[in-house]
């Protein structure tokens, strides 16, 4: 039996920052090389309003909406998306679903069908990821063993906390001795008790511990569970803002941040193993 040909993309939550969209088609070009098929690098929202010169004069950024429906003009009809996110399962996850339902509706004389691959979480590669780079952290800035802020972006959804608590967990027992404590914590989202403690809530507790007297320093490897540099996660983002104020509210506070997720060895085989073990099931994929 012939296999379905299949549409195949990495879907990010998009950004304005050129720097998201550069990672998320790299990321895409490595997953092309490794399945040995297209993986279209594609963006929820947002990277279609990143100017052309900002991308270094390549293409536009693709988002979804306009993405599927030149591909069904192009005559196809099953899509395929790996996940670049680290809860797949949160409210940007179920929001993807839902726009490419009302897509489904809005052109239901050309049927299509779509499926989403398992994402990183599932893959057990995040953990793993996340202590390298706390161990690359301490070692570039010759650290005794530090306290550990492992970090999301906070959200409404319960399940992506869970996650980032159980990554966490895993993130405390591959590090062992080599810091003093592994914790969990989001960048916002503080009406939602499951993402307490906040960021900036975490420095000021070890930045004014109970013991006494003070110390002359102290060090914190904030461990960033993002894939991708962004307004957030990037240079002079959101988290770096919060820790600088931190700092500049504990002189004794030094933050030391991880690099990303997604832009780890690791990340890319991981993924790609995932689309494989889709598309080697999907011949003929339902409707999501």
């Amino acid at each position: 039996m012939e296999a379905t040909p299949m549409t195949v993309a990495l879907i990010d939550n998009g950004s304005l920052v050129p720097a998201a969209t550069r990672n998320l088609r790299v990321v895409a070009t490595e997953l092309s090389v490794i399945i040995e098929t297209t993986v279209h690098a594609v963006s929820w929202k947002h990277s279609d309003r990143i100017p052309l010169a900002a991308l270094d004069g390549d293409l536009p950024g693709t988002t979804l909406a306009p993405f599927v429906r030149s591909q069904l003009a192009l005559g196809e009809r099953h899509f395929v998306f790996a996940p670049f996110f680290i809860s797949a399962q949160g409210a940007i996850g179920s929001a993807l679903r839902s726009d490419l339902e009302k897509l489904q509706q809005e052109h239901a004389e050309t049927p299509f069908a779509f499926a989403f691959t398992t994402g990183l979480a599932d893959a057990g590669v995040i953990a793993q990821i996340v202590a390298a780079r706390v161990r690359e952290t301490i070692g570039g800035a010759s650290l005794d063993p530090p306290p550990v802020l492992v970090v999301d972006h906070g959200g409404p959804s319960p399940a992506s906390a869970a996650l980032r608590d159980r990554l966490t967990g895993e993130v405390r027992a591959l590090l062992g001795s080599a810091v003093v404590s592994v914790t969990a914590a989001s960048m916002e989202g503080g009406a939602h008790a499951h993402n307490h403690p906040l960021l900036a809530e975490a420095l000021v507790a070890l930045s004014a511990p109970p013991s006494s007297p003070k110390p002359a320093r102290t060090d914190v490897v904030v461990a960033l569970l993002f894939l991708s540099p962004g307004r957030h996660a990037g240079p002079g983002g959101d988290i770096a803002q919060i820790c600088g104020a931190a700092e500049d509210s504990s002189p004794s506070l030094c933050c030391h941040l991880t690099d990303l997720v997604g832009t780890h060895p690791l990340a890319a085989p991981a993924l790609a193993a995932a689309l494989q073990n889709a598309l080697s099931n999907l011949h003929a994929p339902t409707l999501a």
